[in-house]
């Protein structure tokens, strides 16, 4: 019954929003999408509470490139980018910055934390030239299924499966699968595989179709 009832909200969330995406559709053709969404971001982050959380996962399910449903986007988070994703069940806290990114399924992402697209998003070889002039390179970042990135952490590397970023760390490089790593630069403190079980064991039962939706 619980599940029928976040069902229908979600059907209603989505033909409220069938406005703000249509507007977002037309400005994305003078702006582009990045451009377009980033306003419509804005927008959706000010509307509070449970009622807020529906609406942004309704448009965000529309207008990305892949966004579950399920995925919960909490008060003044900011999406910047057309082409991120959403797994299942995910979820971003209050006052996040989401850039390029790969969300995976159950990701939980602590308030504040930000995740530009990549580390070289500015250009800073040339000193004659503005670094906002100058040309970046955008890089999509992945979160692996059941990452936990704390408060405050700023993440510009790609994430391993089932690993936890400690409250305010800068992650710089990439950070393995089941590992917990913090500080800044972000190291690996201890893996959170028990002695008795190898790596590849849960990776294979992270893998099987039996052991996922």
């Amino acid at each position: 019954m619980r599940e029928l009832g976040k069902q229908i909200a979600r059907w209603l969330a989505t033909l409220v929003v069938i406005p703000t995406y249509v507007s977002y559709r037309l400005r994305s053709l003078v702006l582009g999408r990045d451009r377009a969404l980033a306003g419509s971001s804005q927008l959706l982050s000010l509307l509070p509470g449970l009622v807020g959380c529906y609406l942004r996962a309704a448009f965000f399910h529309l207008a990305l490139d892949d966004c579950h449903p399920t995925v919960r986007i909490e008060f003044g988070t900011l999406l910047s980018k057309a082409g991120t994703r959403f797994g299942k069940h995910a979820y971003i806290g209050p006052h996040c910055h989401l850039g390029l990114v790969d969300i995976g399924d159950d990701v939980l992402v602590a308030a504040g934390t930000h995740i530009p697209s990549g580390a070289h998003i500015h250009g800073t070889d040339q000193l004659d030239i503005p670094i906002r002039e100058q040309p970046g390179e955008i890089r999509r970042v992945a979160i692996g299924d059941g990452a936990w990135l704390g408060a405050g952490s700023v993440v510009m590397a790609d994430v391993g499966a089932a690993s936890i970023v400690g409250a305010g760390s800068v992650v710089t490089q990439p950070i393995p699968a089941h590992t917990v790593a913090a500080g800044v630069p972000a190291t690996i403190i201890r893996s959170r595989v028990p002695e008795d079980i190898s790596p590849e064991a849960i990776t294979t039962a992270a893998d099987s179709p039996e052991e996922r939706d």
